[in-house]
């Protein structure tokens, strides 16, 4: 038998605080310790910490804080501690260095840099350039060096190591829906096309591969340029260039079409967009053919609070929010003007984080759809700008556009207004394995207003394997109340979180 006796004695506090050595009159304040608090051996640790990196912070580049001298009086049952600090000579950035550049020019780093000589020095907003070169694309790596010294002129100098990617990457990826079939992609991409990160992505995908709400095969071919700091800096120029064939049982689709957009990052959190499309269509819809000319200003506005550059990568807390008006001007023998407003949705609550302390393993994700059209009823639209519901996008369990009102065969006609939303919650296993379960719901309608129309729900499981590019997701999805000609159950594979 073993008995534990643990006899706690008395309750020592922080008695004087002293800071020795020359530092600027505040600094006791940084250290963020009070007389008469417990006195917990890591919270003066941390408070030299604290006072270190507050001094680095205010440019004193070569401060030094020793480890704590505590002294104890038994008499009082306090701790008095002193920490032993020098703060030195105030320092700026001095010359600033860049080492490893081959193929990436380094006029376009150096206007891309976020500090300049002669700056205050300080360690944050050092390591903060360094990140944002790091995201650029171009670089597998970035590491920031300062020197060791201070020179006369006060300055240090700063170097910024860089690792180039390869210039080119080929992917390929597939994924498999019961409703659309198969799918096969191959892409290109130079990375950096003319020295200055700018990025040429092309693609051609196969798609419809035994699908049930596809009636034959299509591709998608598409080419897209990326011109980053256009004119200003965190302002991207993008040309896009499309051609794609799909075989639906919403209707047949041949289309080429171009546009340009300017997109700028206001703050880490929004981005804003506007841009000019053009769109050349010949669709089918239950054996009416017609051809369609389209011009479009999409205008969007997107929140990101994720903190996540891929989108790939499993989202566990923050929010994604995205409001797109696109005014549309359709030519043709029956021309008309209209405009499609679109908002969506998506937010994560990291419940292992709160309630388990266990990070990141369990997820309650929302998402929701809300969409109208302004100006246009439901026929005067084209068949391809109408809404539909139902696939992995809006509500899984039903076929891909099988969602709205349905011509007397059971296609779908498509509709003017779609709500949708998803309540899911996602539990990571053993190794890298996870599951999860859902429900879907949404409608669409023909009268230009969400809410209305007749509501679908599914309620469905899925199962993850994460790896490290994103977790490979396999779902099963059952209508609970189908339409006519609707199938009993669907699955989804693919790469990446569903929202």
């Amino acid at each position: 038998a073993v008995t534990v006796t643990v006899q706690t004695g008395p309750l020592y506090r922080l008695g004087r605080i002293t800071i020795d050595g020359a530092v600027p009159p505040d600094a006791a304040a940084r250290l963020g310790l009070a007389k008469g608090q417990p006195a917990v051996a890591s919270d003066v640790l941390a408070a030299g910490a604290r006072l270190l990196t507050a001094l680095r912070e205010d440019g004193y580049a070569l401060a030094t804080v020793d480890p704590p001298d505590a002294t104890q009086d038994p008499q009082h049952h306090t701790i008095d501690v002193t920490f032993n600090a020098a703060a030195g000579r105030r320092a700026t950035i001095g010359p600033i260095d860049l080492a490893g550049l081959s193929a990436v020019n380094e006029d376009f780093v150096r206007r891309r840099l976020l500090v300049r000589s002669g700056q205050l020095y300080q360690p944050s907003k050092i390591d903060a350039a360094r990140q944002d070169l790091a995201a650029i694309g171009v670089f597998s790596s970035v590491t920031a060096s300062a020197g060791t010294g201070i020179a006369p002129d006060g300055g240090i100098p700063i170097t910024y190591s860089f690792q180039e990617r390869p210039a080119h990457a080929v992917g390929l990826t597939g994924a498999y829906s019961t409703d659309l079939g198969g799918s096969l992609t191959a892409t290109w991409s130079d990375r950096n096309l003319f020295g200055n990160a700018e990025q040429l992505n092309l693609s051609a995908a196969g798609t419809g591969v035994g699908g049930s709400d596809v009636k034959g095969l299509g591709y998608g071919v598409n080419a897209q340029f990326l011109k980053p700091d256009f004119l200003r800096r965190d302002q991207t120029l993008e040309f896009d260039a499309a051609a794609l064939k799909q075989d639906l049982e919403a209707y047949d689709q041949q289309a080429v079409s171009v546009g340009a957009s300017l997109r700028r990052k206001l703050s880490p959190r929004w981005t804003v967009s506007v841009g000019l499309s053009a769109e050349q269509a010949t669709i089918t819809q239950e054996g009416v053919t017609r051809d369609y000319t389209l011009l479009a200003v999409p205008v969007t506005a997107k929140y990101d609070s994720t903190g996540l550059a891929n989108p790939l990568t499993d989202p566990t807390h923050g929010s994604r929010v995205s409001f797109t008006v696109t005014p549309t001007q359709s030519l043709g023998r029956k021309s008309s003007t209209f405009a499609i407003l679109q908002a969506t949705g998506s937010t994560y609550l990291d419940l292992g984080h709160y309630w388990f302390g266990t990070e990141g393993r369990s997820v309650l994700a929302l998402r929701g759809l809300v969409g109208s059209v302004a100006g246009a009823g439901q026929f005067e639209l084209p068949p391809d700008q109408r809404f539909y519901g139902g696939g992995s996008a809006t509500v899984r369990g039903f076929k891909y556009q099988s969602i709205g009102p349905l011509f007397p065969d059971n296609n779908p006609v498509g509709g003017t207004a779609i709500d949708a939303g998803t309540v899911e919650f996602r539990q990571r296993l053993f190794g890298d394995f996870g599951v999860a379960t859902f429900a879907d719901a949404g409608q669409v309608s023909a009268d230009n207003a969400p809410f209305s129309g007749t509501l679908r729900v599914a309620a469905g499981v899925g199962l993850r394997y994460y790896t490290p590019i994103g977790p490979v997701r396999l779902d099963v999805a059952v209508p609970l109340n189908r339409p006519p000609g609707g199938d009993r159950f669907e699955a989804y594979l693919g790469l990446g979180q569903a929202f």
